[in-house]
């Protein structure tokens, strides 16, 4: 092998090593242990407290609109029609014994939980 495919070859496996020792993104899996206060246990390694995760949208209770388009039904000769948009809250958030997918932020300070498993 010449010496300048071994330098490629070595500037490769020290990029490769550098890329895996600073662990840029990382993708775990937990359990909620408690959601108040919130507590997720880590692949049975570590449990993690509300300081130390940020929670997407998937795993919150959160407000939304949405439109609306319906008729309740009859009741002596008189219907209702509900149309337009209304705001509604999605009951989403984290209950104990949920599995959770969680992306552990570059240097493993704050973790983001994504969504549920299914």
């Amino acid at each position: 092998m010449s010496d300048a495919a071994e330098l490629v070859k070595v500037i490769k496996r020290t990029a490769m090593e550098a890329v895996e020792k600073g662990k840029p993104v990382n993708i775990l899996f937990g359990k909620v242990v408690s959601a108040d206060p919130l507590r997720i246990n880590v692949e049975q390694r570590m449990e993690l407290g509300r300081s130390q995760l940020i929670l997407g949208r998937n795993v919150t209770d959160y407000e939304t609109e949405v439109t609306v388009e319906a008729r309740t039904e009859e009741a002596m000769d008189h219907i209702h029609r509900i149309e337009g948009k209304r705001k509604v809250t999605v009951h989403n958030g984290l209950a104990a014994g949920d599995e959770v997918i969680l992306i552990r932020q570059q240097c493993g300070q704050k973790y983001l939980v994504v969504d549920r498993t299914a």
